[in-house]
């Protein structure tokens, strides 16, 4: 996934780049650190090209790190929702007996996947931080 951006700031070896129209991928990015407006969007990302203010540039990001983000995101919560339903179930059967299996296992379900975005936007704060998961500028294009 490749965009051409304009740096607004650095800061040691990180930039601040510009990129006038989101593609439509852009709008599903799980990673959290764009900052998508009707111009385009703003995201941060590592500067090894050493660009400088008001520089044309292209940013890229690995497909592995875009691939695995959405394969968390995506789901983590539709297996804990399956998971759940199965766990909700047997245990409905086996210790409460006298209850409808089906409500326990809907409450099981909505409890797992609720708690998937807990563990998701954990997993998506500790992503921010490492390298491998930020953009990279790789070229400076003026």
């Amino acid at each position: 996934m490749e965009e051409i951006g304009v740096v607004i700031k650095t800061l040691g070896r990180l930039a601040t780049v510009s990129i006038p129209k989101p593609k439509g991928i852009c709008e599903q990015c799980t990673m959290g650190g764009c900052n998508i407006s009707g111009e385009g969007s703003e995201i941060e990302a590592l500067n090894l090209a050493g660009a400088k203010e008001g520089q044309k540039v292209k940013v890229s990001m690995k497909a592995f790190s875009y691939t695995k983000g959405s394969l968390i995101v995506y789901g983590l919560p539709v297996l804990a929702l399956i998971l759940g339903a199965v766990i909700g179930k047997e245990l409905a059967l086996s210790h409460f007996k006298g209850s409808d299996p089906e409500s326990v296992s809907a409450i099981f379900a909505f409890a797992a996947f609720g708690i998937s975005f807990l563990l998701i936007k954990i997993w998506t704060s500790k992503a921010e931080k490492k390298q491998e998961y930020k953009p990279v500028i790789e070229e400076i294009l003026d």
